[in-house]
């Protein structure tokens, strides 16, 4: 279910539908007010190209964002693939070593009928 939510930004009234949380998207307001408000105290510029400098720094965050989630889904991958190279070494391993020890009893069972037939 949408909500419609009214914010006021630089003293402009906004509907906004939105499935948020009307906090949310008062919080988000007050955020972005406060970024316009910060350019245009510092260089004097108007509301709307104030608000064009927030939005592009703003996609600027979000695409950097993006990358390192990217990196971070390639590294992840990465780590999934070598996991799954260790498991299967591992699952080797284990399997010769069954195969050694079984060799080592057939061997330690030669040795005693070896020292049997010594024996006797």
């Amino acid at each position: 279910m949408l909500n419609e939510v009214k914010v006021i930004i630089c003293g402009k009234e906004y509907k906004i539908k939105t499935a948020e949380a009307p906090n949310y998207v008062f919080a988000l307001a007050r955020a972005l007010e406060t970024k316009i408000n910060e350019i245009t105290a510092a260089s004097g510029s108007s509301p709307y190209a104030a608000s064009i400098m927030v939005a592009m720094a703003l996609l600027d965050d979000l695409n950097k964002a993006n990358q390192r989630l990217d990196s971070i889904r390639d590294q992840t991958k990465e780590y999934v693939d070598e996991a799954g190279r260790t498991r299967i070494e591992r699952d080797a391993a284990q399997k010769e070593i069954e195969v050694l020890k079984s060799k080592i009893v057939q061997l330690e069972n030669m040795v005693k009928l070896k020292q049997l037939s010594d024996s006797i």
